[in-house]
């Protein structure tokens, strides 16, 4: 979590920086583009704070009223950092097209190092924080890993958009305010996605087949157990809390059987550190069990 901590802070910092190179040297240099670009930037830090606060929040041991503890808080902040961009975006693109109709400046030539500037540093930042987030499984780092990334796009956009008026004003004078508003709607796009993934967790949703898979082999490793009937994962935060049938000689005392779930849960909790929690529910199996 302090590995996620700091990585959140990074994220502020460098969109920070660059949020005010791009949103000052856009206006200086008459470039709505850049400036789009900039205010993009600056969203990211307000994102990257709430994705702060969410991980902090999520970190809080489970308690009386939070059993399965403070998780969700984290799929939550993805929620709303979806919309949030969402709604930039919208800002974002109706700007373009409202100042495209009373532009009457050519962009300057230096406006478009600080687009080159950003590229580099958000590839950067997109490839770090990606790594760490799906290491830690969490939903809002790789949701703010994601809008990084549309960092990269939408200064690709904005940088082929003030290239052509640069080229050639006369004939693509609007061409930089078609640019922003471009890069409004590559906002709300990536808006709309990364709001699925959280709320596809809300939702309950299984976790992939080869994961699901991988429960039920660890199962199946200790000893005296006989078969997974059912086998459910639900994430509630970073990790995923597990629902497991298990069946068992029928024979069996009900003292062996519970100790045969017990290992079964600390053997899947070892073996998989993406699973928080195991709950087994003991079964007799159709056929008996020779015991080990």
């Amino acid at each position: 979590m302090e590995r996620a901590r700091k990585l959140a802070i990074l994220g502020m910092l460098v969109s920070g920086l660059l949020a005010a190179l791009k949103i000052t040297v856009g206006w200086i240099g008459h470039s709505a583009s850049v400036e789009a670009d900039g205010f993009e930037s600056a969203a990211d830090v307000f994102t990257s704070g709430l994705v702060l606060i969410g991980l902090m929040l999520a970190a809080r041991p489970a308690d009386e009223n939070h059993p399965y503890g403070h998780g969700r808080v984290e799929i939550l902040t993805g929620l709303l950092l979806g919309f949030i961009l969402f709604l930039a975006g919208c800002a974002i693109a109706w700007h373009g097209l409202m100042g495209a109709k009373d532009e009457t400046h050519v962009p300057a030539l230096y406006a478009i190092w600080p687009l080159i500037i950003s590229i580099g540093a958000k590839f950067w930042l997109v490839v770090v924080i990606f790594r760490h987030g799906r290491e830690i499984g969490s939903s809002s780092l790789l949701a703010d890993a994601a809008n990084d990334g549309v960092d990269i796009l939408s200064g690709t956009v904005a940088l082929g958009a003030l290239a052509m008026t640069l080229i050639d004003p006369a004939r693509f004078h609007r061409a930089d305010h078609y640019g922003a508003f471009a890069v409004g709607s590559i906002v709300m796009a990536m808006g709309l996605r990364v709001i699925y993934e959280p709320a596809m967790q809300l939702m309950d949703t299984m976790p992939d087949e080869r994961s699901i898979s991988r429960i039920r082999e660890v199962a199946l490793s200790v000893a005296n157990v006989s078969g997974v009937e059912k086998c459910f994962a639900r994430k509630t935060g970073l990790k995923y809390h597990v629902d497991l049938h298990l069946e068992v000689d029928p024979e069996m005392t009900v003292r062996v059987s519970h100790e045969v779930a017990t290992r079964v849960r600390d053997h899947i909790r070892d073996q998989l550190p993406w699973v928080a929690d195991v709950l087994v529910h003991v079964e007799p199996s159709p056929t008996p069990v020779v015991r080990v």
